[in-house]
């Protein structure tokens, strides 16, 4: 039974999804949900995910939303295909969640936000960008020297700790920010390097912009 994908090409989240399944070589049908006229709002989706966001996804009985949840599940139970994100040692595991989580909790707070600004959906004050950029670069600066003595976050192998950056970092490096990125050597080789593996150049050959 082919699993389901229930969002929108544009989604962050969505993206990360559709980037683990094409690691993985895992076929999927893609159901395009209608932000524009509140599709995510009616009772058909809530019944899905009753916080009315995307992706949602489907493997037979399995009904899961979340992004970072859906990518773990892909990975475990698809263990046998594509590309292991996940590390099998338990040491190796723990470290791998560490950065996953640093990923959840500081890189993806900062940079959302900045996204939002840039996208114009928050006002941006001057006050308020100096504070997001600050907290970005910080956690660059955490990511530079990390990645002097690893290839990736969590060791060297890709996994999902350096996938789960890949939507945020794609836009911002459309932006001015790219400087806080090309600006930190060891970060500028790591996001040319996770950009253009095949998985994702898959998810972006799906965008219309």
């Amino acid at each position: 039974m082919t699993v389901k994908v229930f969002g929108f090409i544009g989604s962050n989240a969505v993206y990360r999804v559709l980037a683990t399944l094409y690691e993985k070589n895992v076929d999927y049908e893609f159901v395009r949900v209608n932000m524009g006229i509140l599709e995510h709002k009616r009772p058909r989706f809530l019944a899905r995910n009753p916080f009315g966001q995307v992706p949602v996804f489907e493997d037979g009985d399995v009904t899961l939303f979340e992004s970072r949840a859906i990518t773990q599940y892909i990975a475990r139970k698809y263990a046998g295909k594509g590309t292991e994100l996940i590390m099998k040692d338990p040491i190796q595991m723990a470290i791998q969640t560490v950065w996953m989580e640093v990923e959840s909790q500081k890189f993806d707070r900062a940079s959302w936000k900045l996204m939002e600004i840039a996208m114009g959906r928050v006002h941006g004050t001057p006050e308020l960008v100096a504070e997001n950029e600050k907290k970005l670069s910080d956690v660059l600066d955490v990511y530079e020297a990390r990645l002097k003595e690893n290839k990736y976050l969590a060791g060297d192998s890709f996994t999902l700790a350096d996938l789960h950056h890949q939507p945020n970092i794609n836009f911002l490096m459309s932006t001015r920010l790219k400087r806080l990125f090309e600006s930190r050597p060891q970060v500028r080789a790591w996001v040319a390097d996770i950009l253009t593996r095949p998985a994702w150049l898959k998810v972006m050959a799906l965008s219309p912009w």
